[in-house]
């Protein structure tokens, strides 16, 4: 219907999540008008810097712009919690109560064998390496209250040495409930009261 440029311009921003076609038609109308173009070529350099420049932490996979984040990079930060989340906007999420000062690992992601995720796309590697750090002495598994959220859970309380307290947030939390949307009161409340896990080993293979 528009010119080839335009269409594009719709088709790329309707592809945002959240963002329909009508919604995408609007705000590409919005950023063509004379007075918004300038906004329009600030977004765009923005965009092109943050995607060039934002890579993950190499200790807890949280986005930065430095080979370490401003959490892991904080000596304030608490060396002996380690809250395991699956998506980096469930960090913001618990950062924003005030109610927390250990340190994260972000999975991007949870088991989900349908999908063929499996531990190698969750960085386990990588959290094993800050599980065997001798100064943690709690993991907080803050995965969602989804069938998936659940079964990572389990699978990531597997991986824990013997005598590593475990505890996982569940008042406050309901069923299929995802952190990102959750209230800051909310939150806060199921960090306070997280209940205890107990971890289980994998079985030994015997040869016989």
């Amino acid at each position: 219907m528009f010119c080839e440029p335009l269409d594009e311009l719709i088709k790329s921003l309707s592809q945002l999540p959240g963002i329909g076609p009508k919604s995408a038609q609007r705000l590409a109308f919005y950023l063509l008008k004379e007075p918004n173009k300038p906004k329009g070529f600030s977004l765009a350099d923005t965009l092109e810097k943050s995607l060039s420049s934002i890579q993950l932490c190499e200790k807890c996979r949280l986005y930065s712009d430095k080979a370490l984040c401003r959490i892991c990079q904080n000596s304030k930060r608490y060396s002996h919690q380690l809250c395991i989340v699956e998506t980096p906007q469930d960090v913001f999420a618990i950062e924003n109560t005030n109610s927390y000062r250990g340190r994260y690992f972000v999975l991007h992601g949870r088991l989900s064998p349908l999908d063929g995720i499996g531990p190698n796309d969750l960085g386990i590697d990588l959290l094993k390496k800050a599980l065997s750090n001798p100064e943690l002495n709690e993991v907080i598994l803050a995965t969602n209250a989804t069938v998936e959220g659940q079964a990572t859970a389990h699978y990531l309380s597997s991986l824990l040495r013997p005598g590593l307290a475990c505890s996982q947030i569940a008042q406050g939390i309901p069923l299929g409930g995802e952190l990102e949307y959750l209230d800051g009161g909310t939150l806060s409340l199921a960090l306070q009261c997280r209940t205890h896990v107990t971890t289980t080993q994998p079985e030994l293979e015997t040869t016989t």
